[in-house]
């Protein structure tokens, strides 16, 4: 555990906590997924407070087990990337997200079989309120939430290579995440199995747009504070700064006395090294803006043998 970053062990710790809850205060008579869990929001249990705390409820072991595990394996290396609070805004907004895409299908369902003329419905042969109907329509778990942390695992990473089982060879992020997008759509317009599929995509679609919203404004993810994945970089920036003006030194140093019989003026060898500070400068500042994956083959190349001087 001392290996998982803060928010992700938090969230890990929070989930299990919360089930533990569910079971033991059920045994005395206490739902904590009809008072916690999402309720369609034309019932009269919804709360809207629900959007949010639906996400850290689980139906069963199996449910939160692979929740669970999918976000420690896949949250810690986003967790890493964008820091703590970039990450835990990016969870909220997918469980949100997912939310409220559950309570869109749910409203299309709603109008579609025409509940809102009727005062009963018919239940197994036996006839149940209406009020009292609508109020089964519930929402728990955080799949919603991790189905959007799969997704920017898979927009930061498209090319990684994943193992999963049952698929005995490795596949690319990026079509494992279309693979799940099409498994969604197609269990979603098959008969109901209990799972909220919907909510699925919803997470991912919210965690999409968000991803997409801070590629093109980066700048609005500064209220986030420096991530880790800047502090590397700003690290590397500052190595490779003290590496040049240690050599500046030592050319300073040596003077008249280099091998070479046409040594560069300090003036050149000032206007080489401010050009080779700005190429730099600018390749830093495009994976900070659109991800190192943005970088062309040379710009990669370039930063690669600029790490290894020194």
């Amino acid at each position: 555990m001392n290996n998982i970053p803060t928010m992700t062990k938090n969230l890990l710790v929070i989930n299990v906590l919360a089930f533990l809850a569910t079971w033991v205060l059920g045994r005395s008579g206490i739902d904590l997924n009809a008072l916690f869990g999402l309720h369609f929001f034309m019932a009269s249990d919804f709360h809207v407070w629900q959007f949010l705390t639906y996400m850290f409820l689980h139906g069963g072991f199996t449910h939160i087990l692979f929740n669970m595990f999918a976000l420690w394996m896949f949250g810690s290396v986003i967790e890493r990337v964008w820091g703590p609070k970039k990450f835990i805004f990016y969870y909220i907004v997918c469980g949100v997200g997912a939310g409220i895409a559950q309570e869109i299908v749910q409203y299309i369902n709603f109008s579609m079989q025409g509940l809102a003329a009727y005062e009963y419905v018919s239940i197994g042969g036996q006839r149940m309120a209406m009020d009292v109907f609508l109020n089964q329509w519930m929402t728990i778990g955080a799949s919603g939430a991790v189905y959007g942390i799969l997704l920017a695992f898979g927009m930061i990473f498209p090319n990684e290579r994943l193992f999963i089982i049952p698929i005995p060879f490795p596949i690319k992020a990026k079509w494992l995440i279309v693979g799940y997008i099409f498994i969604e759509l197609f269990s979603a317009m098959g008969q109901s199995d209990g799972v909220a599929h919907m909510a699925h995509l919803g997470g991912m679609l919210f965690g999409f747009l968000l991803i997409r919203y801070w590629q093109h404004h980066p700048d609005s993810s500064q209220r986030f504070g420096r991530s880790y994945g800047q502090e590397f970089f700003d690290n590397l920036k500052r190595k490779y700064d003290d590496r040049q003006r240690n050599h500046m030194k030592a050319e300073r140093t040596r003077g008249g006395h280099a091998a070479d019989p046409r040594r560069e003026t300090d003036e050149e060898y000032n206007v080489r090294q401010r050009q080779n500070q700005e190429e730099i400068d600018a390749i830093l500042d495009k994976i900070r803006k659109s991800g190192y994956d943005s970088l062309t083959k040379e710009e990669k190349q370039k930063l690669f043998d600029q790490s290894r001087k020194g």
